[in-house]
């Protein structure tokens, strides 16, 4: 891969071609994606959600932007935690998802304290200083340039203020792995094909998994954009980890 180009999932993409075929995945998923979720983890994910939610230290009064909020399914968890005092800013650079999140959101009576934004996480349109906290949950793979995506994250970080990412990542059980492969790259295409009329998609979306950097990779990065105290704790074998970091 040269400096030009970028992966989309195992392909490699001119950079400036990678934002616009992620946005046309999403866009075709947008509609099932909550339904898609369930299938492709048989509904764990909504068991890191809550557990990703609830290790977060958001507090009431808390200003949260939660980047790649998609279906909302992270803001309405944090709607209850920040309370009257507090706000939450649901961006996606996705129309179609962050359409589907505010309906879903809506319809679900959270309408105070949130806000919505169509934002590239590469470049925020928010002042320095702005949150307590920001979250990013199955996104960051999805970003182009991940470096200028943190760096961002922490600009906008209040002092004192601490970045979650909760994301796939390397699978630390020999046992599971072949099992874990299996599942992404046959049982998902075709779960997509099923369910969404889309298996070229879900077929991007295993492979981005695998194009992710690891648990140490992804650590060594946020220190690199200049995040203090970063951690990283694995979810069901390293399935998943939540990564956390704060703005000195």
């Amino acid at each position: 891969m040269s400096e030009s180009t970028t992966h989309f999932g195992y392909r490699d993409v001119p950079v400036a071609e990678k934002q616009k075929l992620v946005g046309r995945v999403f866009t075709s998923v947008a509609s099932k994606y909550d339904l898609m979720n369930d299938a492709m983890s048989f509904g764990v994910h909504r068991l890191w959600k809550r557990w990703f939610a609830a290790t977060s230290g958001v507090r009431a009064g808390d200003a949260v932007l939660d980047l790649a909020g998609g279906t909302g399914d992270i803001a309405a968890l944090l709607l209850p935690m920040v309370g009257e005092r507090g706000q939450v800013v649901l961006g996606d650079i996705n129309a179609a998802m962050l359409h589907a999140g505010r309906d879903r959101l809506l319809n679900d009576g959270f309408v105070r304290n949130l806000a919505y934004a169509q934002l590239n996480a590469e470049a925020l349109p928010f002042p320095d200083s702005r949150f307590d906290a920001v979250t990013i949950a199955f996104g960051l793979r999805n970003v182009t340039d991940k470096d200028a995506a943190l760096r961002e994250m922490l600009r906008v970080l209040k002092p004192g203020g601490r970045a979650l990412i909760l994301e796939f990542s390397t699978v630390q059980s020999e046992i599971l792995k072949p099992l874990y492969d299996f599942h992404s790259f046959k049982v998902l295409p075709r779960l997509g094909a099923m369910i969404a009329g889309d298996a070229e998609s879900y077929q991007y979306l295993a492979e981005s998994i695998r194009k992710h950097p690891d648990q140490a990779t992804l650590k060594a990065m946020m220190e690199a954009a200049g995040f203090a105290h970063v951690d990283v704790r694995n979810l069901s074998a390293g399935i998943v980890a939540i990564h956390r970091g704060y703005k000195s």
